[in-house]
């Protein structure tokens, strides 16, 4: 991927499209699929649109008693436990999905946390980068060879507009000098993206494409750690909960770029792409407002990518088996 490829081109769907507006007339019969937090929000819907186009679905999840409940009405879904914060626990799903099929040909990553309290998991790790990034990364690496084995797998990581607060914090990208939970949360986003970038660039020769959109805004469980009196400084719903903000997109809508990413033709011999409205997204400048859209140069750097890619070896100690 180069930053010319970082360009719009032209996708018949747009910010308003749904789930179902992209997937209408697929057949995904004999496909697989892992989607993480695939029994709510933005997963549950990206569950339901491949489970109707005929794909199986594996949905690791941390409850998966509420998971099985979530997904009840949906056929040809399997729940399995997995705990993004818990390297442990991913590995141990792995070691179940590679017992149950010889090839993976979607694993979407939509599961994660955002603006949460100050957390350490593992060996002091800060809680969003190790559950949104690092859990993610160890879950692709540990997959790697059933994607490879598919001859034709994507990888959807979900990014997000947040990725322009910040990029990755080099120098503590742990917080130990002092914790903000809102840049926490952008580098995770940034990290997101950075991660579908390298691994794209390692995996294109085994048929690997990754891909990072950024659903938009969406009101779902990923603000469960927001108080009310948050959401409504920001202007995002009244006293009630209701949501007020007009450039808000349902839970569908939300899903359709990830959705896209997976199945799209006209993202065929591409990858390493940032995404927004069912779209290839613009650089946009360093200086632009989160809301008007695009991705930050740093969040598709190469040189970042790789540098992201050994620090997160070193942390976790995956790395896939390439061919």
């Amino acid at each position: 991927m180069t930053i010319t490829d970082q360009q719009p081109l032209g996708s018949p769907f747009s910010v308003t499209s749904t789930a179902e507006d992209v997937m209408a007339g697929l057949d995904l019969s004999g496909a697989t699929a892992v989607v993480t937090g695939g029994y709510s929000g933005l997963g549950l819907e990206t569950t339901r649109g491949l489970a109707a186009a005929g794909a199986r679905v594996i949905v690791p999840a941390r409850r998966p008693g509420l998971a099985r409940a979530a997904l009840a009405d949906v056929e040809g879904c399997d729940v399995i436990p997995m705990d993004l914060a818990d390297l442990d626990s991913v590995r141990a799903a792995t070691s179940q999905i590679n017992d149950s099929i010889d090839r993976l040909d979607l694993l979407m990553a939509v599961a994660g946390v955002m603006a949460t309290p100050e957390r350490r998991v593992g060996p002091g790790w800060e809680g969003q980068l190790a559950v949104n990034h690092f859990g993610h990364f160890t879950l692709a690496c540990e997959l790697y060879p059933l994607l490879a084995a598919a001859g034709g797998a994507r990888v959807v990581v979900n990014s997000s507009a947040g990725h322009t607060l910040t990029d990755v914090r080099w120098h503590d990208p742990h917080f130990r000098t002092g914790y903000d939970k809102w840049l926490a949360y952008g580098q995770a986003k940034t990290a997101n993206a950075l991660f579908a970038v390298q691994l794209d660039g390692l995996g294109h020769n085994d048929g690997v494409r990754a891909f990072a959109p950024h659903p938009g805004k969406i009101i779902t469980g990923l603000q469960r750690e927001m108080t009310l009196e948050e959401q409504i400084e920001r202007g995002w719903v009244d006293e009630h909960g209701t949501v007020i903000g007009a450039d808000f997109k349902t839970p569908s809508q939300g899903a359709a770029t990830g959705l896209w990413a997976a199945t799209s033709p006209l993202l065929d011999g591409r990858g390493g792409l940032y995404l927004e409205d069912c779209d290839i997204a613009r650089v946009s400048a360093p200086a632009a407002p989160m809301d008007d859209g695009g991705v930050r140069a740093y969040a598709i750097d190469p040189d970042g990518a790789a540098r992201l890619w050994e620090l997160s070896i070193a942390a976790t100690g995956a790395t896939p088996v390439m061919r």
